[in-house]
């Protein structure tokens, strides 16, 4: 028997997945044991059709001589349509020992070809629509099985926001479907396992249609049928029998329709429902409904359909209401705790006819009234109508708000605590990162970090959940998405998206400033646009994986080649409209935009964009482009320094930001760089310690002062409470982050109702500092194959604990003083892995690891005195280190 064994498996990221479309999906797994520095030498993977792999194998890889145990594709025969398959795995350690077999683990194909789909698109009459009013379709149709069923697979979409029933009962928990693309380009669509729900005899199948992300309100314009004027469903039941007859149900115009209760759904404004419409059983069989009109068919094509390809969105978890709040203005309001995203549930007992009204909002006003001045035209608003009697439950269907408030009206004052659930929705992304340390502020601000990603990571990166806005700004996202990785797992959320920006980029390259593409919000700025190559490049790094780099880089290419052709020097963008260094505090009055040359922004992040690139095309195999691009970055930096820095070597635009991008991007000479550093240094504490940066400088800002020496400085801005910084709002109260540095002043006024996020993560980036520097997790590697340990502990925290789940298996760093003189560090290294352990001192004697001298360390493969202390190479398993301070 050998000491480890094979553990997580997952396909594409994720435990056995239900419907996808990948013909060469990637598995990965983790290898479990206790023995220290363990690589794997081999591997061997085996598919089949059965859990238990009696019958003849699908594919065997045979034994692989490989440490590779991440995106390894399946190499078999072509896989078939609606099939499930199974896999297992074995290893080999580097002595020739060999794992049992892993517990097996499967995905299960959906439609591979367009040809499978022979349901048809289906809608309502437009006499649905009574007066101007949109009420929700219900829409149904039954069948009967006459044997009993082996298996059951919805495959169902939407041009709109469905809600799937089957006899009664929904489909699955999952929200939003089917989701937000760019839905005239690539459409997803749904698999539902409904084996349990399907019996002998008579079934229904219904559905809810509603206006969602397609046809409803978008953006601040109130324009409506961005994407299309009319709701449309595609739905195909496929029922396999116990005698292996299938049986397929599909959309049609035999299908009916009606409305029903939910009379208004509307993402920014809530919902109406009346519950005294309700059509008890209208899913279930035996329903009359001869008095509902016939579906119409509707011509659309099916060649956009793309299977599932992020993790769907949930109710994943619920809080209570930790207080009722009577205001000046005698309005009863329920306090969350906890400013969220999703939906109240919530049971009343009233008469027929009552009318309870939620309406939602972030924050108090300085008088302590509800304030929904910073919604704009949003209404966040629930309506419902009772239908009497028994006691009734309601929650929302198809829209979700951004709220810490409650209004309540309809319902008694002493039934509202224990009558009201919040229900926390967003995409169901795995946890992989956890921060912790000594000072509770700035775990507080860890939580508002955390907090704002799940509350803007429904479906799409949002910019907020709240107003009349929620739409994938690029911009966020690039700044964010580091940050984000530490904290979840999010490859297939942003593979999904980056396909999108892909298909929505125009033809010369532009990137829109939102994805999916809204009109409204325009095209084209920098460090938005540069999401095109930042954020493909930031996830090989995070995950190691080069299909996303394979799959972006047309769009890569193309957003460098946009920025190369404007103006009149192909190597300086200074034409065009930019956002600049948004919402910089050191911005004219009345001005959004920071003083920060917008030309020194755009042409930053068009080196940086360009080097990227370079270094993709060397990646994926590409040496012609990868020296094409290399050639082009070095015009560009010479272009920088010749318009932006003086002879001498001066940054020509002294702000914290010029001085952070620069440096960041190494754009300045090296003997300029040391000395443009304590610039900034200085900069910021002639401030009084304070940042002055806004989107584009923030995110960069401590990890540059980390870099060149300043570290104590970086320190400091953290953890500064007063205004501006990180812990102002977390002060005032916030639960997750502000978009604006001052969105409640000092004297509990409000910024602006403009706009004014209390939910919007931007900011939120220094969630990668603390990883990285704080907690001392960087990879050497891309996907953590090779990692560096090297907390910068300074005098201002006394322990610090982070981790994070790498596609390899978990990272740890635990360190702490045990006095003023000494440190503790424990660190966990993930099986077929190495680390960099680097100890901040210069005599190896002083380092024991376990009580045991450095040189008798099992694991430990080599030691070299740094001149900034002492670099161990350690393999993977659990170490603590005791070291002094200096």
């Amino acid at each position: 028997m050998s000491n480890f064994e094979v553990t997580n498996l997952k396909v594409n990221y994720r435990k056995n997945p239900l419907g996808i479309d990948d013909l060469h999906p990637r598995l990965s797994w983790w290898i479990s044991t206790e023995v220290r520095g363990f690589i794997q030498s081999a591997y061997q993977v085996q598919v089949a059709n059965d859990p238990k792999f009696v019958s003849e194998l699908i594919w065997d890889s045979e034994k692989v001589e490989s440490d590779s145990n991440v995106h390894i594709e399946y190499a078999g025969p072509d896989l078939q349509s609606r099939t499930r398959y199974y896999y297992r795995v074995r290893a080999w350690n580097d002595q020739g020992k060999v794992s049992e077999w892993s517990e097996p683990a499967y995905w299960e194909t959906a439609l591979l070809s367009v040809k499978e789909w022979q349901a048809k698109w289906i809608t309502a009459p437009l006499s649905n629509q009574e007066n101007g009013a949109e009420p929700c379709d219900y829409i149904r149709t039954e069948f009967s099985i006459p044997d009993n069923v082996v298996s059951a697979r919805v495959y169902a979409t939407s041009l709109g926001l469905y809600r799937l029933y089957i006899n009664g009962i929904p489909a699955d928990n999952t929200l939003f479907n089917p989701g937000w693309t760019s839905y005239n380009n690539r459409l997803q669509y749904q698999t539902y396992d409904v084996t349990s729900l399907i019996a002998a005899g008579g079934n229904a199948l219904g559905c809810i249609l509603g206006n969602g992300w397609y046809k409803g309100y978008l953006a601040w314009e109130g324009k409506k049928d961005i994407f299309g004027n009319a709701r449309a469903v595609l739905i195909q039941l496929h029922v396999t029998l116990s005698d292996g007859s299938e049986h397929i149900i599909v959309s049609d115009e035999k299908w009916r329709t009606s409305t029903g209760p939910l009379l208004m759904s509307e993402l920014y404004h809530g919902e109406t429902y009346d519950a005294r419409l309700e059509k008890e059983g209208w899913s279930s069989p035996g329903f009359e409904d001869l008095k509902w009109q016939k579906t119409i068919l509707k011509d659309r094509p099916k060649a956009t359909l793309v299977a599932q390809e992020n993790e769907p969105t949930r109710v994943i978890e619920t809080i209570k209401p930790i207080a009722i709040i009577t205001t000046p203005k005698g309005e009863h309001v329920l306090d969350m705790g906890q400013n969220m995203v999703g939906w109240v549930r919530f049971m009343v007992h009233a008469e027929a006819g009552t009318i309870v009204t939620l309406e939602h909002a972030e924050v108090l006003d300085r008088e302590g009234n509800f304030y929904i001045g910073n919604l704009r035209s949003a209404k966040q608003t629930v309506t419902y109508v009772c239908r009497g009697g028994e006691e009734e439950t309601f929650e929302p269907y198809l829209s979700f708000q951004g709220f810490r408030y409650v209004k309540v009206t309809g319902i008694p004052q002493d039934q509202l605590l224990e009558q009201f659930i919040g229900c926390v929705i967003h995409t169901d992304l795995e946890q992989t990162g956890k921060f912790n340390c000594s000072d509770e502020l700035l775990n507080q601000l860890q939580h508002n970090i955390l907090w704002g990603q799940k509350g803007n990571f429904l479906d799409i990166p949002t910019d907020c959940p709240q107003r009349d806005e929620r739409l994938g700004w690029t911009g966020d996202a690039q700044v964010f998405i580091r940050t984000a990785a530490f904290n979840m797992n999010v490859v297939p959320f942003f593979e999904k998206w980056l396909k999108d920006l892909a298909a929505d980029q125009e033809e010369d390259g532009r990137v829109p400033h939102v994805i999916p593409d809204v009109p409204a919000a325009g095209y084209g700025s920098a460090a938005w646009g540069d999401a095109a190559v930042i954020c493909p490049w930031t996830l090989y790094q995070c995950y190691g994986d080069i299909r996303v780099l394979k799959t972006q880089y047309p769009s890569m290419k193309a957003w460098v080649e946009y920025i190369r052709v404007q103006g009149e020097d192909e190597y300086l963008w200074n034409t065009g409209f930019h956002f600049g260094d948004w919402l910089g505090l050191d911005a004219k009055e009345n001005s959004y935009v920071g003083a920060t040359l917008k030309e020194l922004i755009a042409t930053a992040f068009y080196a940086y964009s360009t080097e990227l690139l370079a270094k993709t095309a060397t990646v994926i195999g590409k040496p012609e482009d990868a020296l094409k691009y290399e050639a082009l970055h070095e015009k560009i930096v010479l272009a920088f320094r010749q318009e932006f820095v003086t002879p001498n070597g001066r940054v020509a635009s002294p702000t914290q930001t010029a001085y952070t991008l620069a440096l960041m991007f190494d754009l300045l000479e090296e003997k300029d760089r040391h000395r443009t550093a304590k610039m900034l240094a200085d900069h910021i504490e002639e401030n009084g310690v304070h940042l002055t940066t806004g989107f584009v400088g923030t995110p960069y800002l401590c990890l540059v002062l980390s870099r060149f020496g300043y570290t104590d400085l970086a320190y400091q801005l953290v953890l500064q409470k007063e205004y501006p910084s990180w812990l102002y709002s977390v002060i005032q109260g916030a639960t997750t982050i502000w978009e604006h540095w001052d969105g409640i002043k000092q004297d509990g006024s409000f910024w602006s109702d403009d706009m004014n996020s209390y939910n919007h993560y931007a900011y939120g980036a220094i969630g990668d500092w603390l990883y990285r520097t704080a907690g001392g997790i960087e990879l050497l590697e891309p996907g953590y194959k090779k990692i560096r340990i090297q907390p910068q502990i300074g005098d201002h925290l006394s322990w610090v604990d982070a981790s994070l789940e790498s596609v390899h298996g978990t990272i740890k760093v635990t360190w702490k003083k045990l006095n003023e003189a000494s440190v503790e560090m424990q660190v966990l290294i993930p099986s077929n892995t190495t680390a960099e352990v680097m100890i901040p001192t210069m005599k190896q004697e002083n380092i024991l690891e376990s009580g045991i001298p450095i040189e008798q360390v099992i694991g430990l493969s080599s030691v070299e005195q740094m001149p900034e202390g002492q670099k161990l190479i350690i393999g993977s398993g659990n170490y603590q280190f005791t070291y002094p301070m200096s």
